[in-house]
């Protein structure tokens, strides 16, 4: 390539692509600070059928109580 050739070549590729921009667009600890803070627990609706159910197995026979406990 020549001279001519390079210096075009090198204002072409300066049009075509954007400069760079080093920093941040905005503070990133805001976010982070709320995701420190502690969410309140919630159980969904199945959760809770599921202790239901498990309550009610051991009411009705306590003998599953051992086989139970084993699969925890």
């Amino acid at each position: 390539m020549t001279d001519n050739q390079e210096v075009k070549m090198r204002e072409l590729l300066k049009q075509s692509l954007k400069p760079v921009n080093g920093g941040l667009g905005r503070d990133l600890w805001p976010q982070m600070f709320s995701r420190l803070q502690p969410h309140p627990v919630t159980m969904p609706w199945f959760d809770w059928a599921l202790l239901a159910a498990l309550v009610l197995c051991l009411c009705l026979m306590p003998s599953a109580i051992p086989v139970i406990l084993y699969h925890l």
